[in-house]
Formats: C-alpha cells, sequence, structure tokens
C-alpha cells in the first residue's frame, strides 16, 4: 500500500514559491517583502512567513534594512566575481566527470542548442531566449555527472548567477559568436575523449571569460564617471 506523502511545512512551501519568484525574475531587485500582506497572499500566519525571509536572507537574496524591512538584494559586484570563479570550478568538475558518461543523444542536445544561439547572433539576440539556450547547453553537458552532490551545488550557484545577471549586468550582443565559439570547443573536446583536464580548463576558461568581461566594463563605466 503507497503511503501518502508528507505534506510540506508552510514555511517550507512560502520559502519555495518566494524564491521561486527572485530566481525568475518575478520579483525584481528592490522589491518589498511585506510580512502582513504575504501572510494573507499565502493564507498563513506572520511566523511561516518569517521564517522563509530569514532563509533568503541567509542565501543573501534578500536583505534586511532598519526603517525599510526585508527587499530583494542587489548584487555586490565583488561577490558577482567570487560566484563566478567558484562557478567555473564546480563546472569544469561536473563537465570533465560528464564527459566519461554522457551518451551522444545529450552531446547532440548540446550542439543543437549550441547551433540555436548561433542563429540568435545572427539578428537581435532575445536575452531571455539567450539565457534559456545557454542554461540548456549547459545542463545537457554536465547530464553524464554522477556526482549528484556535486550537480546539487552546481544548480543552486547558476541560480543565483541568473539573479546576478538579470540585476547589474548589461548584455553585450557581440559577445554571443564567441560564446558559440567557445561552447563549440568544450563540445568537440568531450566527443574527442580528450582528458579531463583539457576539458576542464576550456570550461574554466569559458566561465571565467565572463567575469573578466564584467570586470572590465566596472572599469570602463568607472573611467567614464569621471
Amino acid at each position: 500500500m503507497n503511503r501518502p506523502a508528507p505534506q510540506l511545512a508552510k514555511s517550507e512551501l512560502v520559502y519555495r514559491d518566494l524564491r521561486g519568484r527572485i530566481v525568475s525574475g518575478r520579483l525584481e531587485v528592490g522589491s518589498r517583502l511585506v510580512l502582513g500582506q504575504l501572510a494573507r497572499e499565502f493564507g498563513v500566519s506572520p511566523v511561516p512567513v518569517r521564517e522563509a525571509i530569514r532563509r533568503l536572507e541567509a542565501e543573501r537574496l534578500v536583505v534586511f534594512t532598519l526603517n525599510v524591512g526585508a527587499e530583494v538584494a542587489g548584487v555586490d559586484p565583488e561577490r558577482y566575481e567570487q560566484v563566478m570563479e567558484t562557478l567555473a570550478g564546480l563546472e569544469a568538475m561536473a563537465i570533465s566527470l560528464s564527459a566519461a558518461h554522457i551518451t551522444a543523444a545529450q552531446l547532440d542536445a548540446a550542439e543543437e542548442c549550441n547551433e540555436r544561439i548561433r542563429e540568435l547572433a545572427g539578428g537581435e539576440v532575445d536575452v531571455a531566449e539567450f539565457n534559456a539556450l545557454n542554461r540548456q547547453f549547459h545542463a545537457a553537458m554536465w547530464a553524464g555527472c554522477r556526482n549528484t552532490h556535486l550537480l546539487e551545488l552546481l544548480e543552486s550557484e547558476w541560480e543565483r548567477v541568473q539573479v546576478i545577471r538579470r540585476s547589474t549586468i548589461t548584455f553585450v550582443p557581440t559577445n554571443v559568436m564567441l560564446s558559440v565559439e567557445q561552447h563549440g570547443a568544450i563540445l568537440a573536446l568531450v566527443r574527442q575523449r580528450a582528458s579531463a583536464d583539457a576539458i576542464g580548463a576550456a570550461v574554466r576558461a569559458h566561465k571565467l571569460r565572463r567575469r573578466r568581461v564584467f570586470s572590465d566594463d566596472r572599469v570602463a563605466s568607472a573611467s567614464n564617471s569621471f
């Protein structure tokens, strides 16, 4: 006899809903999280909402300011660079481990995503579509990784980067083709069964390029402000 699935605690339900809104962009940077209003919306007391907001604050997705309350957090540029450095290491390891087990179908799916990104680069780039295809490409490349703990960490960092990109980073269409070329190089290495070191180095260089672009943009913006 199948047992019914246990019900999630109210605070967990509120946390998942609010986190989903933040990650998806439905709640933008600076949006206020008003305790009473959210409690009425979810049909719960303020306690589960407060617990959910504290968890989001611990993840740095929400900040609490005296006399203002809880708001969806903006991003410290230095933290973005640190997150990208972490993500580069995690993804390099995941794709290197994936290479030994990835299937031809998964590689074909990644290549199809990359070709669709190439098509985007030929016209006016739809940023949301690019982000979705880029995410699908990377997920297909690490699909063969059997280290579930590593994948959980990777998924969490990817979500964090998406929030940061929406709130602080200017999209540069001219970088799209470079991403396509680097994706192609990573694909070729995996198809050729290159060494884990070679695959990891290519993935790491691809991720750290985004960090360098952001750092260069910060320097340029600072120079133009004088």
